[in-house]
This record gives structure tokens, C-alpha cells and sequence, in this order.
């Protein structure tokens, strides 16, 4: 290994870290962003109810019954 290799590095990591570099609030913003939708507590009586209301699908979901 020569004494002054660079790890490689793809065009799609080298623009996100510029982009990091330009904006550093970006990546608290897209946390952020994210617990707005994703990170949120569950109710898990509700998840149960959920559970037990699905219906079973048929094998062959395009044929009818008859």
C-alpha cells in the first residue's frame, strides 16, 4: 500500500459530503424531518387490533370465488 493512499471515494459520497460541507444544519434537518413521520411511539393495543382485522389472502388473487 503507498504511503499516501486515498480511500476510494464514489461521486454519490463525494456530493453528499459537499453538500454537508455547504449546509451543516442539513443532516439535523433531515433527522428532523424524519420524526415527523417515522419516529413515533406505538400504541400496541391499537398495532393488536390491526393484527387481528387482517384478512388472509387468497392463493390466487386474481381468480374468483364461485
Amino acid at each position: 500500500m503507498p504511503l499516501f493512499w486515498k480511500p476510494y471515494q464514489s461521486d454519490a459520497t463525494q456530493f453528499i459530503e459537499s453538500l454537508k460541507k455547504k449546509d451543516p444544519q442539513l443532516e439535523a434537518r433531515q433527522r428532523e424531518g424524519r420524526s415527523l413521520l417515522w419516529d413515533r411511539p406505538v400504541d400496541r393495543s391499537t398495532q393488536k387490533e390491526f393484527e387481528a382485522a387482517k384478512v388472509a389472502q387468497q392463493p390466487y388473487v386474481y381468480q374468483t370465488k364461485g
